[in-house]
């Protein structure tokens, strides 16, 4: 860090170092007055207690100062220039302080109340040399405070950055899985359409138009919510699901497996649609017979485990253990950005009858 480098105190928390310097005088205060007392000494006790108390003052006012300081000049990587200027800001604190001791102790005179006040000089050059090395340790102690409030303060700011980094990643993620919408399932739904109108079905062509219509307008909606209902998220993946059972017919099974408890649950966003896509894509369309996607939800140690299972051909080792699905990682990288550790999704083929995927994310209710 250089002289020129913004300093990260940007206002000293003034009220903290009050309280902390006026405990500091007070806890002196009291012990000297208490044990002096206790061995039979005599003293002026109010205007040694006052004096002990208020002997404190001038570090309170340079304990700001000093943070400050320590932040133009750090005394680390060694740098003689920074060493000589410390070196020379407590000379000066402590010629201040014993400067304030000494005219302190003239005025109030609380050792020898029955005699006359030594010369301000006199007391000027015994607390001097009587508080030099205190002084130093004082000084080395306020440096020391001021860079672990430093350090505080951006390790603080690193992670609200790390927090905002996050969220706008998980946003981007969000962007990026909400306009993926595959052109060949588009091609098919259109080419089933445009046969239910050739077969004279124009009720279910109808029907399924207006039902990619609601499935492209959730999808491409702009919101920043990242997160929803489970019973929100249910619906779009029933949309998409029967907007692709006419690609599928008979060939397609579905079955969905929520307890109703969970359907409050808080999910994030386009959590299911692109995990059932890589079903239908890498495991449905590969068999030649009927297949299945089965979609459950359940409660587990304090997290909601959403699983989606197809019965198509196994996933190949390098996509089991890191998916090359664009939505899949996407939906990982939202999941970390989200949650961290907390949330984890995973891919495993099931005795080779299939794929089953599995989001875990932690157990959150909508008001």
């Amino acid at each position: 860090m250089s002289s020129s480098t913004p300093l990260s105190i940007k206002s000293p928390p003034w009220l903290g170092i009050a309280t902390i310097w006026a405990g500091v005088g007070l806890f002196d205060a009291t012990q000297t007055v208490v044990s002096m007392r206790a061995v039979g000494m005599h003293h002026a006790w109010v205007e040694l207690f006052v004096f002990l108390t208020l002997s404190w003052m001038p570090w309170a006012i340079a304990t700001p100062i000093v943070m400050q300081l320590g932040l133009r000049w750090p005394l680390r990587p060694l740098r003689l220039t920074a060493w000589l200027r410390h070196g020379a800001a407590w000379l000066a604190f402590s010629v201040l302080a014993a400067l304030w001791m000494a005219l302190l102790e003239h005025v109030l005179n609380p050792w020898t109340p029955m005699a006359a006040p030594r010369p301000i000089l006199r007391l000027f050059e015994d607390k001097a040399y009587d508080q030099l090395l205190a002084s130093l340790l004082i000084y080395y102690c306020i440096l020391a405070s001021g860079y672990v409030l430093d350090s505080r303060q951006r390790l603080a700011r690193e992670r609200v950055a790390s927090a905002e980094l996050a969220e706008q990643l998980a946003k981007a993620q969000l962007d990026a899985l909400r306009h993926q919408v595959e052109p060949h399932f588009l091609f098919n739904a259109l080419n089933a359409v445009s046969g239910l109108v050739r077969e004279g079905q124009h009720d279910r062509a109808v029907e399924t138009i207006a039902r990619m219509s609601e499935f492209l307008r959730r999808t491409l909606q702009e919101s920043d919510a990242q997160e929803v209902s489970l019973d929100e998220e249910l619906q779009l993946a029933r949309l998409y699901l029967d907007i692709q059972k006419l690609r599928f017919g008979e060939r397609m099974r579905v079955a969905i497996d929520v307890p109703p408890g969970l359907l409050r649950a808080i999910v994030p966003r386009l959590i299911l649609q692109p995990i059932i896509e890589n079903a239908i894509k890498h495991g449905l369309a590969r068999r030649a017979q009927a297949g299945s996607i089965d979609i459950v939800a359940r409660h587990a140690g304090g997290q909601v485990v959403l699983t989606v299972y197809n019965d198509g051909p196994p996933a190949l080792p390098s996509r089991a253990s890191e998916s090359t699905s664009i939505g899949l990682r996407n939906v990982r990288g939202r999941l970390a950005g989200l949650h961290g550790d907390a949330a984890t999704l995973t891919l495993a083929n099931v005795e080779q009858r299939g794929v089953l995927v599995t989001v875990c994310v932690p157990l959150r209710e909508a008001a």
